[in-house]
């Protein structure tokens, strides 16, 4: 019974040995400048991959011809400004409707609004009569 404490010592010994010893030669490992050149070098090689990996990824989708995540990006923007339009389009109906209900509530014609720009039966008046 004696010899199964000092085997479990040694045992304990002989491994907080060898880890001092490696958390030394760790330290100096990681202690040198080279080391950190390395490590960076590592690191850029990595986003480099990653990049190169993305970039393959939307070329194989862009041959195989599925909408891409700059489709979809691009298609997001067209979308939103087309919403854009329309709530302009949609005010300015909301206003010309009231327009025309205070004037059927004043008794009035209703008035034509003009944005400034000639009316379609005007330009077409125009260049359908003879030039002299």
């Amino acid at each position: 019974m004696e010899g199964k404490p000092a085997a479990a010592d040694e045992a304990r010994r002989l491994y907080d040995e060898a880890e001092a010893k490696a958390a030394q030669a760790a330290e100096s490992l990681v202690a040198r400048d080279s080391f950190g050149e390395l490590l960076a070098k590592v690191t850029e090689n990595s986003l480099f991959l990653v990049k190169l990996g993305s970039d393959a990824a939307d070329l194989v989708v862009r041959n195989l011809r599925l909408a891409g995540r700059r489709d979809i990006t691009g298609l997001a923007r067209q979308v939103a400004r087309t919403e854009d339009k329309l709530e302009r389009v949609l005010q300015e109906v909301e206003r010309l409707r009231d327009a025309v209900e205070s004037s059927a509530r004043d008794g009035a014609p209703p008035a034509k609004a003009s944005n400034g720009a000639p009316s379609r039966a005007r330009t077409t008046r125009r260049r359908s009569e003879p030039k002299s």
